[in-house]
């Protein structure tokens, strides 16, 4: 029981690494590359307004990700014909997987909207989730409580260890959608920023 459950948390760090590093090659185009080769001005001066073509280009990042994740149900259905995975935390590290997945996404998102350079939006992507991965392990080393605490609102890898357990916290779910909005809306911003410069 317990080796099974915790097969499926090891299998889902393995996969937010693997993404971690893929994210900013699916994000790194969206909207660096409109601005490079200034097809940005279709989108600017049609009737869609920023807040949708924001949300168009991130839910069809998401739903790459969506259909990957449908084909990992392979693993956890195989756990459960061969073992015995406690299912709250099987559904719970799902549902945590979608946050942390959409975080990123937003993250690079809003990296991407800040250049031209597709690899510049590819390394400053990458170097953000590493910066954030790091965070969760300085914040474990820590003694200063301030220090704890500021460190604690960028612990996006923190949050995560809730659902692997079958923990739905509220305050979990509250932070990532509200880091979602943040990076989605700092993202809009430079955009509409574009349409009226």
């Amino acid at each position: 029981l317990a080796q099974s459950t915790e097969s499926v948390g090891e299998y889902f760090v393995w996969l937010i690494i693997i993404f971690a590093i893929l994210i900013p090659l699916l994000t790194m185009k969206l909207f660096s590359y409109d601005k490079r080769n200034r097809t940005d001005q279709i989108l600017l001066t049609s009737p869609v307004s920023v807040t949708g073509i924001v949300l168009g280009k991130y839910f069809a990042a998401l739903s790459v990700f969506l259909i990957t994740l449908v084909l990992s149900f392979v693993f956890p259905v195989i756990l459960f014909i061969i073992g015995k995975p406690v299912l709250s935390e099987t559904i719970g590290t799902y549902v945590g997987f979608i946050f942390i997945w959409s975080v990123f996404i937003a993250i690079g998102i809003c990296i991407s909207s800040m250049t031209e350079s597709q690899v510049v939006s590819a390394i400053l992507t990458f170097v953000v989730l590493f910066v954030l991965y790091l965070i969760e392990m300085v914040a474990g080393s820590v003694n200063n409580q301030i220090t704890k605490t500021v460190l604690g609102w960028f612990s996006v890898f923190g949050r995560y260890e809730d659902f692997k357990n079958g923990i739905f916290n509220i305050s979990s779910i509250v932070y990532y959608i509200s880091f979602v909005f943040v990076a989605l809306f700092l993202t809009a911003r430079n955009i509409e920023r574009r349409r009226y410069s």
